[in-house]
């Protein structure tokens, strides 16, 4: 047991300085003050305490978009990123993870994929994934997307499906469509998200097609999650929209060069709150592990960048340099994709929900970060390590 004292807590609303019990991977108390008069002192006397000394307490971030296995391979065997090693996440106050696979679902398949997210999960983070790829039909385990869904606990929708992007399928609206549909009839027998995470390129069609769904197709708009939606201005504004019409869209943390045509995750963030655009419907995710290439007219990667974990949390930081409330900013990284996700029992801190938190030190960096009940980093420093971390 874990009792956490002086804590200023953001659930993510603000809930003033409040001491916390945790046990068997849940928040078993929350009230204000220093003392827990209200449970036995004999139970008082078993938890190790953790003083926070008054620093800012949240829930672990969620980041609902990481190459766990490691992306990239778009320009050669050589160009393929290592897989993400836990303490990157535990260190940058991540908890939990949606693995998925990009460009390459070939070499990396859902095996490695799904092997990937249970030795996270063997390590003590929360870890689940996207079945499929870039392409159409989608690499799968049992044959189908809606068998992956309906039969691996893991998995939790279909993604990243590549759309208005050279490197995609060219999936048809009619493919679209079909694998919307399996999606959310698993989602239906499974009570999982049962999205379709579409990656976005740069190309001039843009959100066409699901917009194209949503005006023809029965399915529900919170099916299509589209990511990357900062990469063009353009293509930013159709994702607000798409918002208004019910649609989550996700942001990513990746780094953007000035006078590039677009928005920094930061930037995306306090342009789409002053939009008035639903405020639960915007998620922001690091693409971690991903291969972040510029590509040539011709095609061939000219550079790359891979995206960091800690992206997130710098994320977090220059929105709140930049005047947006904590309370505000925290839902697009922390309750916004558990609803979505439908992760329950994350993404909040209260009695009963899980016991994921992150303690902030002054400066935004994770001072301590807590994962279903147990220490993670203290202090600022990893604790605990992947097998093969050095």
């Amino acid at each position: 047991m874990l009792l956490i004292r002086n804590a200023d807590v953001f659930a993510p609303e603000p809930q003033g300085v409040q001491s916390l019990l945790l046990g068997g991977g849940q928040v078993l108390w929350i009230g204000p003050g220093r003392e827990l008069a209200e449970l036995p002192a004999a139970l008082r006397g078993r938890a190790e305490v953790i003083d926070l000394g008054g620093a800012r307490l949240i829930p672990g971030l969620i980041d609902a978009h990481v190459h766990v296995t490691g992306g990239g391979g778009e320009a050669g065997f050589r160009t393929r990123v290592p897989a993400v090693p836990l303490s990157r996440f535990t260190t940058a106050g991540i908890t939990t993870v949606v693995g998925l696979l990009g460009t390459d679902d070939v070499a990396r398949g859902p095996r490695e994929l799904l092997a990937t997210l249970y030795a996270l999960r063997e390590q003590g983070l929360n870890a689940y994934g996207y079945t499929g790829g870039y392409h159409v039909p989608p690499a799968t385990l049992t044959g189908s997307a809606r068998g992956d869904l309906v039969f691996v606990d893991a998995l939790v929708g279909i993604g990243e499906v590549a759309i208005s992007d050279h490197r995609s399928s060219q999936p048809t609206f009619p493919e679209l469509l079909r694998l919307a549909a399996d999606a959310h009839v698993a989602g239906l027998m499974t009570e999982k998200a049962g999205i379709v995470h579409l990656h976005l390129g740069d190309g001039p069609r843009g959100l066409e097609l699901v917009r194209r769904a949503l005006a023809e197709s029965e399915l529900p708009a919170r099916v299509w999650n589209p990511t990357h939606v900062n990469r063009r201005r353009a293509l930013f504004d159709e994702a607000v929209a798409l918002a208004r019409a019910g649609c989550t869209v996700d942001l990513t943390a990746f780094p953007v060069a000035e006078g590039e045509d677009a928005y920094s995750a930061a930037d995306g963030l306090l342009r789409y709150a002053e939009s008035g655009a639903p405020a639960e419907r915007i998620t922001v995710s690091s693409d971690a592990g991903g291969c972040l290439p510029c590509f040539d007219a011709d095609g061939h990667v000219e550079s790359m960048e891979v995206g960091a974990a800690g992206a997130l949390l710098a994320t977090l930081g220059e929105v709140l340099r930049r005047g947006l409330p904590l309370e505000a900013a925290l839902p697009a990284f922390t309750s916004n994709p558990a609803k979505l996700l439908r992760l329950a029992g994350k993404g909040r801190i209260g009695a009963g929900a899980d016991a994921d938190l992150v303690a902030l030190d002054a400066t935004g960096a994770a001072r301590t970060v807590i994962i279903r009940g147990a220490v993670h980093v203290r202090d600022g420093v990893a604790v605990r390590r992947g097998g093969f971390e050095t």
